[in-house]
């Protein structure tokens, strides 16, 4: 996958299209991305024994959905615009790269 963890993604597709927001986690098996404030579902908790209030209380928790990772597009820290990724190497290294300005992301 050429997104990662920490990357500054924008949603091309999908009821949360061309909003921003942080790569939370990946997961690479099911080729989804949990993004920081967008796909929000609600889940109901039932109370549990904890020090955690969250746990403790129960109740409707919302919280961030999985997007699959062909409806997302890597920001260009540069343009701050959309962009395709590619990889380089360089001396056996290898590197992210975008498409648009050639920035190294890694």
């Amino acid at each position: 996958m050429k997104i990662r963890q920490g990357d500054e993604v924008v949603v091309i597709a999908g009821k949360d299209r061309s909003k921003t927001g942080k790569v939370l986690r990946v997961d690479r098996e099911k080729d989804r991305v949990y993004v920081e404030g967008l796909n929000i579902v609600k889940r109901h908790q039932r109370p549990m024994q904890s020090t955690d209030p969250v746990k403790a209380a129960g109740g409707v928790v919302e919280k961030e959905g999985p997007i699959h990772i062909s409806n997302v597009m890597l920001l260009d820290p540069k343009s701050k615009k959309p962009t395709r990724v590619g990889v380089s190497r360089e001396n056996g290294v290898r590197n992210r790269v975008t498409k648009s300005s050639g920035t190294k992301l890694d």
